[in-house]
């Protein structure tokens, strides 16, 4: 399979199967489209055609062109054939053991953000906070049930989980204690919304925190309209203080700082932009997922101009990146080279087989998106896995299980989608939701693209070395 696309004066083609980049010239940009398709003298034919107007396209350099994209087909770079089908059918039955978990240990809020998909934090039931014991054995269950794996995550989620501190800090503890024993190793992940933020905080996250998520969705205006305190005032003149002396002190350790944009901004770039301009380098900006009857949400009008963002986002990074001034965009980190093994690529996220989430009382649902629905609660930290059922929903899905995924270019690179965002659109884990894969093929094009510029730039640096030389 063969995705074509033009951006930013490339023409980039992508084989899906082998993941191979190309960035070719016009002429062998018109030949691929044609290959599959149309014998040598029909291109032969088109080709003079199409270029009249270019006396350098000639019978000989168009036949030598097509000897190099045969070439490269026999090479397993182009036109590759689907060796994974087969596998996805063998991962359906594989035994999966559990690697990271979601803690809500806070069913609570500090701020009420129109736009949660956690209703403020309480997750459509009721406020609280877990207690160290659910904590503790939530490690506990995590341990028994971790099998080979070496590294753990556990990911500190709410709500707010600042208004959970101490239970983080001895939740933190236990599990610190345990790793020797078990000869396992513990990667925590907290997101806040900064509201809580001190120097007691910020001393402990920056050092136990494998990575931290700010949240923060841009401009001023922007952010205090959606995400305000209960007593409905902004919170951005509180939280960028505290953000910025937090990323200070955090020094070379993970971070994001992370927003979302609404029907409210399909400008987001002016806020990745004013967050970068504030002074922070590594930056994550999510589409709202919603109820399409709230104000806030996206339509399929704002389409084009999410793509036109998209673009205009991948353009500035490449401007920076050659200013000295450049920032990592989540969406863009993209590794062509050395990517996700061939597992992760067909299985995702490992949302109810490798990840779940669990709530304050114990809880276990297939990740955090899905807690408090019930028809999604699999079990409990003590019982374990009680509805094996749902569990074998989420094992057997994947890019191969999903028919809108059979022809689509990008399905290596996003496994099928979101589980969560597929069922509430859909029904069904097994459906897609178009909108959410229009707005991934986007910034897969994109993210190529910024790659591609990158290491031609690269490329030109080490030659320009070589002369010097």
């Amino acid at each position: 399979m063969i995705h074509q696309y033009q951006l930013n004066g490339y023409n980039i083609v992508l084989d899906t199967y082998s993941g191979s980049v190309h960035v070719v010239d016009d002429l062998a940009y018109d030949i691929i489209a044609l290959f599959e398709n149309h014998s040598a003298d029909d291109i032969i034919t088109k080709m003079l055609a199409k270029h009249a107007d270019n006396e350098s396209i000639t019978v000989h350099e168009i036949r030598e062109t097509i000897a190099a994209v045969e070439e490269l087909k026999a090479d397993g770079q182009l036109f590759t054939e689907d060796e994974y089908k087969n596998l996805s059918v063998d991962l359906t039955k594989r035994q999966t053991y559990l690697k990271a978990l979601c803690f809500n240990v806070a069913h609570t809020c500090n701020l009420s953000c129109d736009y949660c998909f956690a209703s403020q934090g309480k997750y459509n039931g009721d406020r609280a906070i877990m207690s160290f014991e659910v904590g503790k054995r939530a490690i506990d269950y995590l341990l028994e049930n971790s099998g080979p794996h070496r590294n753990l995550d556990i990911d500190f989620f709410g709500g707010e989980p600042l208004m959970a501190w101490n239970v983080v800090k001895q939740i933190v503890a236990y599990a610190r204690s345990k790793e020797v024993a078990f000869k396992k190793r513990f990667r925590f992940t907290f997101t806040t919304n900064g509201m809580l933020l001190n120097d007691e905080v910020t001393e402990f996250l920056n050092k136990e925190m494998y990575n931290v998520v700010l949240s923060l969705d841009g401009r001023k205006e922007v952010h205090d309209h959606l995400r305000m305190t209960v007593t409905g005032k902004g919170s951005y003149e509180h939280i960028v203080p505290k953000f910025k002396e937090f990323v200070k002190k955090r020094g070379d350790r993970e971070y994001y700082v992370r927003g979302t944009y609404t029907h409210n901004n399909v400008d987001f770039t002016n806020d990745i932009f004013h967050i970068a301009d504030l002074g922070f380098d590594k930056l994550s900006m999510e589409p709202v997922i919603c109820d399409p009857s709230e104000p806030y949400a996206l339509t399929e009008a704002d389409l084009p101009e999410i793509y036109n963002q998209y673009e205009i986002l991948a353009n500035e990074m490449i401007r920076r990146g050659k200013n000295g001034k450049g920032f990592t965009f989540y969406h863009y980190m993209l590794d062509l080279s050395e990517g996700p093994c061939i597992q992760k690529r067909l299985t995702g996220c490992g949302s109810g087989t490798e990840y779940l989430a669990v709530t304050p009382w114990g809880e276990l649902f297939p990740c955090h998106q899905f807690v408090g629905d019930q028809q999604y609660s699999m079990g409990n930290i003590w019982d374990g896995i009680t509805k094996p059922d749902i569990q074998t929903q989420f094992k057997v899905s994947n890019c191969y299980s999903k028919p809108d995924c059979e022809d689509c270019w990008a399905k290596l690179y996003c496994s099928g989608g979101c589980p969560a965002n597929n069922l509430h659109a859909t029904g069904s884990l097994n459906g897609t939701y178009p909108f959410s894969c229009d707005i991934f093929k986007k910034r897969v094009e994109c993210s190529m693209m910024v790659k591609v510029d990158e290491s031609l730039r690269a490329m030109e640096t080490e030659e320009d070395a070589v002369r010097e030389r």
